[in-house]
Order: structure tokens, then sequence, then C-alpha cells
């Protein structure tokens, strides 16, 4: 009897050690917090585990846990869900069923996922435009794009443009009884990257003679030239998404070379030649004083031209929006940028506020004070978090009433 008492004490021991984390003090629900902390670490861990045993890399592991979220495209009452293809690219069109006199507003939208993994099938992506359709009573048009480490840069961008351009003609909108003039881009981390850099493009295609109304940008990526700004420094342990992974995901979207990761890791991969480009990610500028938490900006730290060389498309626009010249951001629709205060990517998003907004765009910046990044991941039971709920209400209250 006492060996069981011991053996209980000693599992029940290192089950709360391995579930706690120290977690910030404004974190609501920190039990339950800790508890997805600590199944997302485990599924990391098991992840590492695989390569280590070199059955699989680690990118194509996760792929492969993510894909087990895919979920049918079943129709309600209140949305009917179809698959479907546009111009090649599958997407998952959500439509609301209520009649409607007038044409409905269009929301086209990215996932997000490390450019890795996701699909407009994942069951938070598919609850997410279900919900968005059915609330402002939109056409949703999901996209599944293709994935690293399959397929790098530029695709995933060229993906997602295909179809906006495919869905932004006259005879598709009239299909799904759209009004051309309210048409809005939309997209969750990664996701948030693509609906970016697509929206500077869509401006400047003289192809397309529609212009979109808004972008509604959830904790986007939008940088890969400093990984030591202030959010990554403060949230590189964070749960979800630490600063080593959301470096790798950086990393796969441009390359296989792990060289790549470790020069970026390093901060140190940017050239001399390329020092202008700090100009625009220079966060002493364009972070108010409440994030910086403290930190000292010291300039930047220059690298080797070799990978750069190699791997141009770190400095391109469409990869990393925050790169974009003013005259660019100008152009831009009336825009709305979600951050989470727990999140290595928070200072992307205030810092493209900073720049809209000094190129003159109306722009709606929600920060929410206790959250993670992937916040939206957690409305749905069983994870169910009052932070994401208030989150979910405010991206969906913006829309309706700027869309």
């Amino acid at each position: 009897m006492g060996l069981k008492i011991l053996f209980f004490l000693f599992v029940t021991g290192f089950i709360a050690y391995y579930i706690y984390t120290p977690l910030p003090d404004a974190m609501e629900q920190k039990l339950k917090v800790m508890m997805i902390d600590a199944v997302t670490r485990t599924l990391y861990n098991v992840v590492g585990f695989v390569e280590l045993l070199g059955l699989k890399p680690y990118i194509h592991a996760l792929m492969l846990f993510s894909r087990g979220e895919d979920v049918a495209a079943v129709s309600d009452e209140n949305v009917t869900v179809t698959d479907t293809v546009f111009n090649g690219i599958p997407v998952r069109v959500f439509i609301p069923t209520k009649q409607n006199k007038d044409r409905r507003r269009g929301l086209l939208y990215f996932h997000g996922g490390g450019w890795c993994t996701g699909s407009a099938g994942m069951n938070t992506y598919d609850l997410l435009a279900r919900m968005t359709a059915n609330a402002i009573d939109a056409v949703v048009v999901s996209v599944s794009y293709r994935l690293a480490p399959e397929y790098h840069f530029p695709t995933q961008f060229e993906d997602v443009y295909t179809v906006t351009k495919y869905f932004l003609q006259d005879h598709v909108l009239s299909e799904y009884f759209v009004d051309r003039d309210r048409i809005g881009v939309s997209g969750d981390s990664a996701g948030g990257n693509l609906a970016a850099a697509v929206v500077l493009q869509v401006q400047e295609d003289k192809d397309i003679d529609i212009q979109l109304k808004v972008q509604a940008l959830i904790y986007p990526a939008l940088q890969a030239v400093d990984f030591d700004t202030p959010s990554y420094q403060q949230n590189k342990h964070m749960p979800l998404l630490s600063r080593s992974l959301m470096v790798r995901f950086w990393s796969e979207y441009f390359t296989n070379d792990t060289a790549l990761y470790k020069s970026m890791m390093s901060n140190r991969f940017i050239p001399l030649a390329s020092r202008h480009t700090f100009a625009f990610v220079n966060w002493e500028k364009y972070l108010p004083e409440k994030f910086r938490k403290g930190h000292i900006y010291s300039g930047p730290q220059y690298g080797n031209a070799d990978l750069l060389n190699k791997y141009p498309g770190i400095l391109d626009s469409r990869a990393c929006p925050l790169l974009a010249e003013e005259i660019k951001l100008k152009t831009l629709p009336k825009t709305y940028i979600i951050t989470c205060e727990y999140d290595v990517l928070r200072d992307d998003g205030i810092m493209y506020v900073s720049r809209v907004k000094e190129a003159g765009i109306h722009v709606t910046h929600y920060h929410c004070e206790t959250c993670f990044h992937g916040i939206l991941m957690f409305e749905p039971w069983p994870f169910y978090l009052e932070a994401a709920h208030k989150v979910l209400i405010n991206y969906i209250n913006w829309l309706d009433a700027n869309l």
C-alpha cells in the first residue's frame, strides 16, 4: 500500500511539474492556459522525437498532426459549405442560407500555420469562416494554399493571389451574388502575412478593376529582418508559438536549407549592403514607448550576403509586407489589425499600424492585453477561453461595421 501511495504521489507530482508553466499576471484563466501549453508542448516534443529518430522531418511530422484536425465540408441551417476549386487552387466556400435581395459582402480568408501547416478544412478555420459568414451575411472564401516544405515562397503567395484574382471577376461575383464594392481580405498569423501582401499587390494590378474595401489582419507575421524586437525577446517561450518555432517557420517558407534557420536564430543574416531595409522595421521609431518594455534599440547586426543572394525573397514585400515603401502603403484600404501582448509577432503588427497610420490610412488597432498567439483557436470547446471570444466578437463587429 505504501509503495502505491508513493507511486501515486510521484506520478501526480510529475504531471503537476510538467503542466505548470509560469505565466504573466495579466493572463486570464491561467490553469486552462497551462493545460493548453502542456498539450502543445507535448505535441512539439513528440514531433521533435520523430525527427530525432529519423522517421520524418520536424515540419512534415507537424503537418501530419494538423491534418488530423481537418473536417468535411458540411452545411448547416445557417450556412451552405462547399469544397471547390478556383483556377486550380482548392477553396472552401461558405454562403449564408438566408434569402437576401441585395448582393452580399465577400471575404477572402487565408489560414495561418507558418506557411507549413493548416488548411481551409481545419476545424478551427471551418468554424471561424462559418461564424463570420452567418454573422455578417457574407460569402467567405477560405483558401487551401500549398505548403512548405514541399513548396516555398512565392508559391503560397501566388496561390492566394490566384484565388483573389479569380474571385474579383464580375462573372464570378455574380455567380455568388457578391457586391463588387464590398469585398475584403483577412487572415491570421502567416495568413495575415499573405492577406497584407495580396492587398498590396491588388492595388498595383492593372488587370483588376475592383478595389478591396478592407483588410483585417489577425496577429500577422510581417517581417523576417529582425528577430530581436522587444516582443521576440519578451515572448520567446510563450504558449503555442516560441521564437525558435516562428523563426523555423520563416526559414522553411524560403528554403529547406538549415543554414538559413541558424543565421535567422542568431539575427545576423542581412548584409550591410541591404541596411536600408532596417529603416522599415526600426522599432525605436515605430513602437510606442509602452511596447518597448525597457529594451534599448542598438541598431542592426549585419551578416554575410551569401544567404540573401540565395534567397532574395527575404527582402521581397510580398513575403514581408512591413518592407513595403510608403508610396505603396498610401494605396491601402481601411485596415484592422489584432495584436496580442504575449506574442512574438506583437511588434510586427504594431509597427505596421504605425506605418499605415503614417501613410494616412484609416487603421483600427485592437490589442489584447491578456492574449497569446493563436488565441482565436481557443474560442471553440473544449479549450474555450473568454479572451478568445472577446477577440472574435471584436473582429466580427468590425467587419460588420466596415465591410
